[in-house]
Formats: C-alpha cells, sequence, structure tokens
C-alpha cells in the first residue's frame, strides 16, 4: 500500500474498503507495536482500543468505526494531520458505499424491478411457473408439485432393528478410537504416587496443571502477559487451547480483555531465565512452538520445550510449589521438579 510523503494513506490509491483495512494493517506494521501495547497506548490517551477488537477490525474487510480508526491511528503514532487525512478517507468511502447501495436498488440503475424470485428467495429456473407479486411488490414464483410428505412414525421390525444394531457397532467403535487415543497422548495416566492424575496434550481447550505444585499456568493481575503457576480456576486468565503445528504444539490463549493471542518466549530469546508470556500470535516466530515429552514410565508428567531454545519451561526447582512463582525457561533438569505438567481437558468457551 503506498503512502503519501507524510506518512499518511493517499486517498488516490485507496479505492475500497478493504484496501483501507490493508493500510490500517500497514500502520499497524510500520509501528512495529502489538495488539497489547496498541491497546496500552489507547489507555493512556483515554481512548478504547481493547486488543480483540483491533484483530476483528484488521481481519476483516469493511470499514470500522470512525472512532475506532481515530483509536488506532493516535495509537500507532500518526500526528494530527495524518489523523484527518485517514478520517477524511473514510468518510468518503462510507459515502461511495452509500452511493453504490442507493444504486444497487434499482434495476441496472432504471428504476426496474429486481428479477422474479420463487418461495423459497431464488432467481428462477426456466421452466418454473409464471411469478405473481408479492405484498411487497416482489415477485414471488408460487411453490410447485405436492406439498412434503408429513413425518409418519418411526419404523417398526427389521429395519429398526438394523438401524439399533448399526448403532450399537458405531458405539463401540468410537469407544474404541478414544481409548486408543488417550493410550497415544498419555492421557489419563496416573501418577507414581497415584495422588493425580496426568494428561497428555490432545487438541482442544485445556488448564496447563504444573505436576510438582497442582497450581495452574495463569497470568497475575492479567495485564502485562508474564505466566504464573497460580490456583486452578475455570476463572483463570488467559484461557488456554492446544493446536498442533505439525510434531509441535502451539499454546493458544483467550484473554477477556485483550482477545486471543499465543504463549511464547519474550523477544525470542534463547537465553535461560527468559519469561513465558501471553502475546499477540506471530510476533515470536518458533518461539511460539514448544514440543511435548512425556517423562517417566508410567509418564509422571511432560516437558513443555520451546521449540526455538531447547530449555524446558517451567519455574525454579525451589520455587516447584509457590504459589506465583514465573513461569521461565530454564536448563532441563533430569529429575522435571518445577517442569512437568499435565494438559486437563476442559469445557470449550
Amino acid at each position: 500500500m503506498d503512502f503519501a510523503g507524510s506518512g499518511a494513506p493517499d486517498p488516490e490509491r485507496v479505492r475500497d474498503p478493504a484496501e483501507f483495512v490493508a493500510a490500517m494493517q500497514a500502520l499497524k506494521d510500520r509501528s512495529g507495536l502489538t495488539y497489547r501495547e496498541l491497546t496500552s497506548r489507547a489507555e493512556a490517551v483515554g481512548d478504547v482500543l481493547p486488543r480483540s477488537t483491533v484483530a476483528n477490525m484488521l481481519g476483516r474487510t469493511t470499514l470500522p468505526r470512525e472512532e475506532l480508526v481515530a483509536a488506532f491511528v493516535r495509537a500507532c503514532g500518526a500526528g494530527p494531520g495524518e489523523l484527518d487525512a485517514w478520517l477524511r478517507l473514510r468518510k468518503e468511502l462510507t459515502r461511495r458505499e452509500r452511493a453504490a447501495v442507493t444504486y444497487g436498488a434499482t434495476d441496472a440503475g432504471h428504476g426496474g424491478p429486481g428479477p422474479a424470485l420463487t418461495e423459497s428467495g431464488r432467481v428462477p429456473r426456466s421452466g418454473d411457473e409464471a411469478a405473481h407479486p408479492a405484498a411487497d411488490g416482489a415477485s414471488v414464483i408460487p411453490r410447485t408439485g405436492p406439498p412434503p410428505a408429513a413425518a409418519g412414525p418411526a419404523p417398526n421390525g427389521p429395519r429398526r432393528r438394523r438401524r439399533l444394531l448399526t448403532a450399537a457397532v458405531a458405539a463401540v467403535v468410537v469407544a474404541a478410537a478414544v481409548t486408543a487415543a488417550a493410550l497415544h497422548f498419555g492421557g489419563g495416566t496416573k501418577t507414581d504416587t497415584g495422588a493425580a492424575e496426568v494428561s497428555g496434550p490432545a487438541p482442544g481447550p485445556v488448564q496447563i496443571r504444573a505436576v510438582s505444585s497442582g497450581l495452574c499456568l495463569a497470568e497475575q493481575g492479567g495485564q502485562n502477559g508474564q505466566l504464573y503457576q497460580q490456583p486452578c480456576s475455570p476463572d483463570s486468565i488467559p484461557r488456554f487451547s492446544l493446536k498442533r503445528l505439525g510434531t509441535d504444539w502451539r499454546l493458544e490463549t483467550f484473554h477477556t480483555t485483550f482477545g486471543w493471542g499465543c504463549s511464547g518466549v519474550q523477544e525470542k530469546s534463547t537465553e535461560a531465565g527468559a519469561p513465558v508470556e501471553d502475546q499477540e500470535c506471530g510476533k515470536r516466530g518458533p518461539a511460539e512452538a514448544f514440543r511435548v515429552e512425556p517423562v517417566g514410565e508410567p509418564v509422571r508428567g511432560y516437558r513443555l520445550r520451546p521449540v526455538h531454545s531447547g530449555l524446558c519451561a517451567g519455574v525454579e526447582a525451589a520455587d516447584s510449589e509457590k504459589k506465583g512463582a514465573d513461569i521461565r525457561q530454564l536448563g532441563c533438569t533430569d529429575d522435571g521438579t518445577g517442569q512437568l505438567f499435565s494438559f486437563d481437558p476442559v469445557p470449550g468457551p
């Protein structure tokens, strides 16, 4: 997307709402700011710009509301002159859209009625009966042929028995598949002491529980993105969901204020001690991918290893049972104290 010399979008280059949104994305990319940083900058000047709203706005091809455009452009660091150019451009595109809707209300601009429609709302095919006018002035083609048959009673006899047998066989197959998946992923195994159940990774919503402490990964205060081990709760922020990345996994998150994100290592660091945090997806590349490794026989828990560094996510052994201990990438230990996790399935949102 080309911009004018001042850095503002050139109205002659932006021709429609889709290009307007693409220009907004280019402005964000040029700023180098994450969704969370944009939200914080907007709040600092009294604007309201939730992270989830920004993500949704940039993922569509329709014009955002004027106040959102203003808050977004200001948060990206634009000055008053550039902001005015954005708002003028949005107003111009809105005017063009309204003109197009008015033009499209007639038949190719000639003021004639649109084509006759069937009762289902489709344009008639050849062979349909002649249309008759409906109450609103549109033409509607009457339904032809006999009315649909009313539903009769459930069939009895051999046919019903065959259906019941088929359903039973299907249930057995599903149960076998679930059992095989649990064995494959290590889900539902007991620890050595039998005190806690350990679940392996599977796509979908989970709570990530530290085996040593029984605490779960969550933010503390829900603002800066840093992850800690906290008491497990269905209301913890963020909510986690596992997604496959080939043989590895992505820890997708949903934050009630900032929307969708991903867990990863801060600034793509490969150093031991770097924080693991929840942030916007896509900024950290392989630092957002994790290798999940079972430990022990039977499985005592799973290591969570950032692919880019090969280290292990967890807490220091001395803090392994401490509430509020921060999650970092550390050198992997043989016994896995503070570095083993269970991926406990939870209902989706």
